[in-house]
Formats: C-alpha cells, structure tokens, sequence
C-alpha cells in the first residue's frame, strides 16, 4: 500500500509518561493476531497498488485509537482521557481520511452513563492536541483537506460524533462542535435523547420537533448527518426532513440478518433516493448473514453487494468501525453502554475472537480492494465505492 509520511511519532511523545498521565500498556497496532490477507495474483496485487495511489480511500466510520492490552483496565484508562491514535497502524493503512468517532458514549471522564458534554469536548480536545503535535495526520473541515492529505502523503482525520445526546436542548451547542472541527453527527446513538430514538429503544417516535430544527441547523452549518444507530421511524423521518443527503456511516442490511443493528430495505432505499450513501461495518458480529453467520470478509462483502443490487454502486461504500485492539473483548467489556445485546437481540451466532480480514484499520481497506479486485469489479465501481461516493455526498453538504 501507499505508505504515509510516518517520522515514528508515538501519542503525547511531548509529554512526560507517568509525571503527565498514567501510563497504560496498549495492544499492537499490527500483527496483534494472525488476520488473513484476501489472496491475489502478483497481476492483482500491482492492480491493487495502483488504485490505491490514484483513488482516493475514505474510511466512513472507525475508531482510529489503541485499546489497552489488558481490558479490565479500559474503565480507568478511559477516566484518564487520553486516547492513542494508532499513528504507525494509519502509516500503512492506505487510507487517505478516516472520519474518526473518537470515543463518544465511553468518553466517561466524568460520568459513568457517558455522552455528557464535558465529556464529549475533553475527549475532542486533547485527541486534537496530540494530532497537532505530528504532521502525518491532519484535522479536516473541507473536501480540499482530504485531496491535499493524499497529495502531501498524509492522512485526513474527519471529527465525526455518533449521536447527539450532548447537545440535550441546546441548539447552539451544534454550531459549537462545528467550530470544534466535528464534521459528521449522528441523530441518536441506542438510547433516546431530544432529537429522536435510537434503535435500542422499545417504540421509535421518529424524529421529534427539536430533532427537525437540529436537521435543519446542521444542514444550514454544511455538518454531514448520521442514522447508523437511529430508531427505523426517526432515520426515515431524518432522511425526509434534511435537505441534504445524508449517510449511514457503519450498518449492513437486515434482510441479510434480522438485527436491529441493520437497517431495513426501506431505510436503505429513502437514503439513496436522496442521494445518501450507506457504510458497510464490519465490527465484530454485525455484518453477518443465513449464508455467512460467521464473521469475516465474506459476509461483510454479502452486505456490500446485497445494498450494492438494491440501490446502486453510487450509494454504497465502507465504514468498517475498526479499531486497534481486542475489539471482541472490548464488547463484552462494554456490553451495556455500547447497547451490544439490545441491538442483536436474541440471534445465535459463532463468536470469533476477531473478524478475519478486518482485524483493524490498518487491514480493513488494502483487503476490502483486494476482494473487489479478485471479483471483477471495474476500477471505476472500486473508485466509487472506496472514497468516491462519500466526496460527491461531502460536496452536496459541506460548505466548500
């Protein structure tokens, strides 16, 4: 892959461990298990080399830090607040933006529930502190940032929140997380809040009358909208009020597997009828199918091409929701707040301690192209679905 302007910078190097913040041992960035590679033919993998330096690679959703090796540490880990972006995994990832979901409802610096504003800015900040200290990772507000990031060998880091409960009733706090570099939003994570229902709840009242006005501000303000985890009735009232396309950064299709997690045919089909694009997630024990109910490359793929046939290649691209470290492990560690049974319900599936083939983001994208490539899709279609479909979205809805 294209490898990145890496000088071996390692988070808060500027600062001084264990006198500044409390050191955490952290998992490998890479190699932390044997993930499969998608085979090739040395043809096919030049094929590959060559789209990744041409076309621009857009990760939709992922969780670009390092989890602590040991996870019976993860709570105090997070009270500290200081996550480490995986600058060496991001190094020869191949990607070129990444719209990164920072820590969001486990942000619980203050609180033990999360999505608490305090929260929500502390965690922002001192993410975007350490960024400012390298030069391999850029923050992001415009299209030209991500294409000037691929230019210059760099990565383009796009702020992105997966639900608004912090902004409780305060229309305002928008534009502030605006000024503060956030450039995708979600609607609702599991759990309501003022704007709507997120897909945990019992009885999805759609979108609520602050909800519409938080559309309407952030369309007015050019910040991209996300109903990954919205409610079925507030995602389509959501699609339906925004004058601008708006995405589902990380889901799959429910028909393929009837999960909460995943959006039904009519959601998927309203967003793209408005231009919308859906990204196919690949965290673990989502993305899973009748055919492939054990997770790995081949069911996530399913889920790409089923969306692919129900609303066009122009409407579908990937948010794999990776991280780097044991992302199983940290499920069941955070099964409550991340609402981990509440939205897979009573489904039985094979647990696997990884998914094979998108481990993390430093595999998700070189092994997702090689698939495509191995089944015949055009270099167009891959140029699409790899980060095309998401700049024509990010054109129609950021200012510039």
């Amino acid at each position: 892959m294209q490898k990145k302007r890496y000088s071996g910078y390692k988070s808060f190097d500027y600062l001084e461990p264990g006198l500044d913040y409390k050191v955490f041992k952290l998992a490998p960035e890479l190699g932390r298990v044997p993930s499969t590679q998608v085979p090739t033919t040395p043809e096919q993998e030049t094929r590959v080399k060559g789209l990744f330096e041409s076309t621009l690679m857009i990760s939709l959703h992922d969780h670009c830090f390092v989890a602590p090796d040991n996870l019976s540490e993860f709570l105090e880990f997070r009270r500290w607040g200081r996550d480490a972006t995986a600058y060496e995994g991001l190094s020869v990832s191949g990607l070129d933006a990444v719209f990164d979901n920072l820590m969001n409802g486990t942000a619980m610096i203050t609180s033990r529930g999360g999505w608490k504003w305090d929260d929500i800015i502390y965690d922002l900040g001192i993410r975007l502190s350490d960024i400012a200290h390298q030069e391999m990772v850029v923050l992001a507000l415009k299209t030209e940032d991500i294409v000037r990031a691929k230019e210059k060998g760099q990565v383009a880091f796009i702020v992105s929140l997966e639900g608004a409960a912090m902004i409780e009733n305060e229309l305002d706090r928008i534009d502030i997380l605006y000024g503060l570099g956030v450039r995708c939003l979600g609607i609702a994570y599991s759990e309501a809040n003022a704007l709507g229902s997120g897909l945990k709840e019992p009885r999805d009242g759609g979108l609520t009358s602050f909800g519409r006005q938080a559309v309407k501000r952030m369309n007015k303000l050019g910040m991209a909208i996300d109903i990954s985890h919205s409610g079925d009735r507030t995602s389509l009232d959501t699609i339906e009020v925004s004058d601008k396309p708006i995405f589902i950064t990380h889901a799959g299709a429910r028909a393929l597997w009837n999960s909460n997690r995943l959006k039904p045919d009519e959601v998927i089909r309203a967003c793209a009828e408005r231009g919308g694009v859906i990204g196919i997630e690949a965290a673990p024990h989502t993305t899973i199918s009748e055919k492939n109910p054990r997770h790995s490359i081949e069911s996530f793929m399913e889920h790409f091409e089923y969306c692919a046939e129900l609303v066009g290649i122009d409407h579908v691209t990937f948010g794999p929701d990776a991280l780097f470290g044991d992302h199983v492990g940290l499920h069941h560690a955070l099964s409550d707040a991340l609402s981990i049974g509440a939205s897979r319900g009573t489904l039985e599936y094979p647990e696997v301690e990884w998914v094979d083939g998108l481990e993390s983001p430093a595999e998700t994208f070189p092994n997702i192209v090689r698939w495509l490539v191995t089944h015949g899709y055009s270099d167009e279609d891959i140029a699409k679905v790899v980060g095309g479909n998401v700049m024509r979205v990010l054109k129609e809805v950021w200012v510039r």
